[in-house]
C-alpha cells in the first residue's frame, strides 16, 4: 500500500491511538507524524493473502498466529506504530487480552512492494523493524515479477539478505517445511493488460 503525509501531528502514542480508532482509514505513526494508507492494488492484495494463507496452514496446531494488513504493529517503545501486509508472532505476549489492538512481539513480517513503497519498504520501514528485538526474518516480495528478498538476522545488529526467484524456495526452520516462493503469486496474473483501441 502507499501512504500520505497528514499534517497531523499529536502529544504521544495514546493521543494517536485514540484519533486513529474513529477514523475510517488507516493511519501509520512514525517519528510523530501521520500517513494514510492508501487501498492496494489487485495483485498486491493477493500476494499478501496468499503469504497469509500459506504461513496459517504451515502453522497450524502451532501457539504461532498470522495477521494480515488490518492490524497495527508497535515497533519500539517511542509508539512508532506500521501496518505490516503481513506478519506472524508466537510470542505468549501478543495474546494479552489488555492490548487487543496491536502486535508488538512478531518474528516474521512480510511486505509487498510496489513503485510508491519499495524505497520506504527497504529503508527508514526496515530501520523501523530492527528495533524489534523479536523480530529475525523479514520478507519483501515483488508484485510486478516473481523475485523476493528475505533478510534473516544472524546477530544482534546483522542482517544476511537472501534474494529468491519464483524458482526458489523459502527455508526456514521455524515454518517446518519449505515454502516456494511461486505459491505467493497464486491467481496473480503477469499477462500485460491490451492496449487501448486508438480513437475513432
Amino acid at each position: 500500500m502507499s501512504a500520505v503525509l497528514k499534517p497531523r501531528r499529536f502529544a504521544d502514542a495514546e493521543a494517536y491511538m485514540a484519533w486513529e480508532e474513529a477514523q475510517p482509514d488507516r493511519n501509520e505513526y512514525v517519528d510523530g507524524e501521520v500517513f494514510a494508507m492508501v487501498g492496494a492494488k489487485i495483485d498486491h492484495n493477493l500476494i499478501a493473502l496468499n503469504a497469509a494463507f500459506w504461513l496459517r496452514q504451515a502453522l497450524r496446531g502451532t501457539p504461532c498466529r498470522v495477521f494480515a494488513e488490518g492490524l497495527k504493529l508497535r515497533v519500539n517503545e517511542a509508539g512508532d506504530f506500521v501496518y505490516p501486509d503481513v506478519m506472524v508472532t508466537c510470542d505468549p505476549r501478543d495474546r494479552n487480552p489488555a492490548e487487543n489492538r496491536y502486535i508488538a512481539h512478531p518474528w516474521l513480517v512480510v511486505e509487498v512492494l510496489s513503485e510508491s513503497t519499495a524505497a520506504y519498504d527497504r529503508g527508514r520501514k526496515f530501520e523501523l523493524y530492527r528495533e524489534i528485538d523479536t523480530l529475525t526474518h523479514y520478507l519483501l516480495v515483488e508484485q510486478d515479477r516473481k523475485r523476493a528478498d528475505l533478510f534473516v538476522k544472524s546477530e544482534p545488529s546483522q542482517w544476511v539478505l537472501h534474494p529468491l526467484t519464483g524458482a526458489d524456495t523459502i527455508v526456514v526452520d521455524r515454518l517446518g517445511q519449505p515454502w516456494p516462493v511461486a505459491s505467493l503469486y497464486e491467481d496473480v496474473d503477469f499477462t500485460p493488460p491490451p492496449a487501448a483501441a486508438p480513437p475513432a
